[in-house]
């Protein structure tokens, strides 16, 4: 029988990460940038480095599935971050439906928080290597 739970898993994983994965690197890139459209929405450019962490660091551990519960985790804290602090002004069209779409993201990274990366993942390789994470 054929088994699609793991590869669905996997393709979704990929799916979530890749914008943050993309948005992390060209935030290095284009530092100031970034750091002046945070700070055109009233929030600190200093947290910026903070912001690469969790756009790189916790998209390429959805990615690989390694640590992924709390790549996750830290990914949905910023979608709703995200939301709430760029996405405030609901009578524009367009932002609302950016303030959907970020919460609506976090809402599969909490799904993958609970119920983990599948078995086509560096978490699980190391679960039956009898490594817990």
């Amino acid at each position: 029988m054929l088994r699609l739970t793991d590869p669905l898993a996997f393709v979704g994983r990929v799916l979530l990460a890749l914008i943050f994965v993309k948005e992390g690197v060209d935030a290095i890139a284009n530092y100031s940038g970034v750091a002046g459209y945070m700070q055109s929405s009233g929030v600190s450019a200093s947290l910026l480095p903070l912001v690469i962490l969790a756009q790189l660091g916790g998209g390429l551990s959805v990615l690989t599935g390694f640590l992924t519960r709390l790549g996750a985790m830290a990914l949905a804290a910023f979608c709703v971050l995200t939301a709430l602090l760029f996405h405030r002004n609901w009578t524009d069209f367009n932002e609302a439906i950016q303030f959907q779409k970020d919460i609506c993201m976090a809402g599969g990274f909490l799904v993958l928080t609970a119920f983990g990366p599948g078995e086509w993942s560096i978490d699980a390789i190391l679960a039956r290597r009898g490594w817990r994470l």
